[in-house]
Parts: C-alpha cells; sequence; structure tokens
C-alpha cells in the first residue's frame, strides 16, 4: 500500500496551507546552503588530511636515508 500521486498532492495542499509558501521557500534555502557547507567542509577536511600523513616526522628530522651519502 503506497503513496499514488494524488495522494502526495493532498499532503502538498496540507503542508502548503500549514506553513505558507514563503516559510518552505525559507527552509529549503536553509537545507540547500546547510548541505553546500558540509559538502565544502567535507572536501576542505580531504585535501587537509594528505599532508597530516607525514605528521609523525619533526621539523629537522631526517625522514629517510640516502645510502648514497654514506
Amino acid at each position: 500500500m503506497g503513496f499514488s500521486i494524488p495522494h502526495l498532492l493532498v499532503v502538498l495542499v496540507i503542508v502548503i496551507l500549514v506553513f505558507g509558501t514563503k516559510r518552505l521557500k525559507n527552509v529549503g534555502g536553509d537545507l540547500g546552503e546547510a548541505i553546500k557547507s558540509f559538502r565544502k567542509a567535507v572536501q576542505e577536511n580531504d585535501t587537509q588530511s594528505a599532508p597530516e600523513q607525514d605528521a609523525h616526522v619533526l621539523e629537522g628530522e631526517v625522514s629517510e636515508k640516502d645510502p648514497s651519502k654514506h
């Protein structure tokens, strides 16, 4: 027993009557901004995690020894 198109249209009309189109537009815009900022934060986190992989090497410490210099 699923929802058909007429059922969804009735629900949409009731939601519009209860909340109004202006409030629904604001909620949609806020939701879009939240998704955009979440995606941006995830992408920034991915780009910052690559340099952190070498974070165990201290400044001035030799991470790889060159055998040709011995």
